[in-house]
């Protein structure tokens, strides 16, 4: 995969592109990461990239021609258009499911904005996504788009040590991820639940699914209404409610 960053800011990626899983997954060559500063494509002579918007208010918008430039430079137009992102607070909420299409894509462009906006005409002509984080406002684009590149890359074949870690992710299945638990066994009077000793699979891997439907259930109950469940799982769900009540599931 190649991913390209447009900003205004390319030195705040140093540490984030070089570090931990995405460094490792570049150093590998899993993926290509550049980072465009499109101040570079300004064509006045004071290099501005931004302008008051027409019809009056506060704030600066981006022009569109340095934006417009920086990301055409990136692909050849003759080939097939990659995703080119815009992270924005009016995009669709960013979820694992759209992380996972994304992962399936050759070359992704993020653009990263600041100040009041972007000049529309860059949402109606250039872009193929638009992408929020969350419902919050930020300085600027640069965070999402580092979040965008985490997500998509510790999913590349290859760059997770074990594939299994990303499978088993929150999310992945619509659900929460269970509790993990790792030596010592004791610690400070608190004990590892005895099944994750038990070495059977079958009842390791009941809990496991149960302790997720407890998580979600209690953390995002808004996830249970797209879950694929099982009549098991429902069951589950069921006492999993009787038991944060405080009261025992009725057997009749």
């Amino acid at each position: 995969m190649k991913i390209d960053i447009v900003t205004l800011f390319p030195e705040m990626f140093t540490g984030v592109l070089s570090e931990s899983i995405v460094g490792r997954a570049r150093a590998a060559g899993a993926v290509e990461i550049g980072v465009t500063d499109f101040r570079k494509f300004s064509t006045n002579k004071h290099n501005t990239v931004d302008d008051t918007p027409y019809g009056g208010g506060g704030g600066m918008v981006l022009k569109p021609d340095p934006i417009f430039d920086a990301v055409e430079s990136l692909f050849d137009p003759s080939q097939a258009k990659p995703r080119i992102i815009l992270t924005c607070p009016q995009g669709v909420p960013y979820t694992q499911e759209l992380v996972l299409d994304l992962a399936k894509e050759q070359h992704l462009i993020l653009i990263c904005g600041h100040y009041e906006g972007y000049d529309d005409r860059i949402r109606q002509h250039l872009i193929t996504d638009e992408i929020s984080i969350g419902d919050y406002v930020l300085t600027g684009g640069e965070i999402p788009a580092m979040a965008i590149v985490d997500s998509v890359v510790r999913l590349l074949p290859g760059v997770l040590g074990n594939d299994t870690s990303a499978e088993l992710d929150s999310f992945r299945n619509g659900l929460l991820e269970y509790p993990h638990y790792t030596r010592p066994y004791e610690y400070r009077g608190w004990k590892v639940p005895d099944v994750l000793l038990s070495g059977h699979h079958e009842k390791i891997e009941q809990w496991r699914r149960r302790e997720s439907l407890r998580r979600t259930y209690l953390r995002r109950p808004d996830l249970l209404e797209k879950a694929e469940l099982t009549e098991q799982d429902r069951q589950w769900l069921k006492e999993i409610a009787y038991e944060e009540q405080g009261s025992s599931p009725r057997t009749s």
